[in-house]
């Protein structure tokens, strides 16, 4: 997707790099009636994929994701207000790709490196949950097909 702002333009390295890092993301969706939902989530980015929990009872998220695989996530941070030149320092990523929901194996992988990221101080306690509520977890995996990264750094 073309940038307008080209003097806002970062590079894809920069985009990772808040992947990793952020605390949360936007996960936008639409049905098959291209009505959208964006909805905040926990996540992980591993091995160039975003992982994204959730449980699985069902819910307009995976609704959505069961009739149209397309979305966009989003993560924002380092915001400042520059109120004097009516502006925000910021840095943001968007990513567009598929999502799907993965399998036993890679459900492992992308529910471990949540705990990695979020609670690295209690993995044992982590697994021990993880082991325990499994059935009730879903893993939704994000191939991407693009990142566009900008921000305004002064």
């Amino acid at each position: 997707m073309e940038m307008r702002r080209k003097d806002r333009e970062l590079s894809v390295e920069e985009g990772k790099e808040l992947l990793k890092n952020g605390e949360y993301g936007v996960l936008s969706t639409s049905d098959n009636c291209n009505q959208p939902y964006g909805i905040p989530v926990s996540y992980a980015y591993y091995n160039d994929v975003i992982y994204i929990h959730c449980t699985n009872q069902g819910g307009h998220k995976l609704k959505n994701i069961k009739e149209n695989s397309k979305i966009s996530f989003t993560v924002v941070d380092k915001v400042e207000r520059l109120p004097n030149q009516f502006s925000t320092k910021y840095i943001s990523v968007i990513v567009f790709g598929k999502i799907s929901i993965v399998d036993d194996v890679e459900k492992n992988i992308g529910i471990q490196s949540i705990l990695y990221k979020y609670s690295p101080d209690f993995i044992e306690s982590g697994i021990k949950y993880i082991e325990k509520n499994i059935e009730k977890i879903y893993i939704l995996k994000i191939n991407i097909d693009e990142i566009s990264t900008k921000g305004r750094k002064k």
